[in-house]
């Protein structure tokens, strides 16, 4: 997965449809049991994250919602919380009236250019290209590995800022288990 994670990031033809369809059946493989994951450790860094990157707005996209661990919290600080998630596995068991949930590919989301105030991504796949493009001029990127360098899908902070096209800023620290970053554009 890390592999993967570094080619996803970093390599412009690194997401293909073929890893897509493989990236797909193996979430929708681990859906049921994916509220096993669940632990108040795994949250201290997004709760940190928020707190310390000053992370505010009225549009949220949460890219890689999972089964919707982290949209109730999201659902509390903005006005609209858009879950969006590739696998159907994970969205049959997301909360019910939770956020807007979206069944849609990280690369190539349906969204407007700059509408997003906050792209929360936790244990994520990064897409640069895609978050420059549909985060606005002053808005966040807030990235969580909630494990820290044990996450499967992880990327230190400094190499999520190189990744990203343009000129990016921001904060970062580690909080319970995991790591995080809030990027802005400089």
């Amino acid at each position: 997965m890390r592999k993967v994670t570094r080619q996803v990031a970093f390599d412009p033809g690194g997401w293909t449809g073929e890893r897509r369809g493989k990236v797909e059946t193996l979430f929708d493989e681990l859906a049921p049991e994916w509220h096993t994951r669940e632990h108040p450790y795994r949250t201290q860094p997004l709760l940190d994250a928020f707190e310390r990157g000053e992370v505010g707005g009225r549009v949220c996209l949460e890219l890689g919602s999972g089964t919707g661990i982290a949209t109730p919290w999201l659902a509390e600080r903005f006005s609209l919380v858009l879950a969006v998630e590739l696998s159907a596995g994970m969205l049959e068991l997301a909360p019910a009236g939770v956020g807007t949930r979206m069944r849609a590919d990280g690369s190539r989301l349906p969204l407007r250019d700059g509408s997003i105030d906050a792209a929360v991504l936790v244990n994520m796949f990064l897409f640069p290209d895609e978050m420059a493009r549909v985060i606005a001029p002053d808005g966040a990127l807030v990235w969580v590995n909630t494990s820290g360098a044990d996450t499967p899908i992880h990327l230190p902070a400094d190499e999520v800022d190189a990744a990203m096209p343009g000129e990016w800023s921001g904060v970062a620290s580690e909080a319970g288990w995991g790591t995080w970053a809030v990027l802005r554009r400089a």
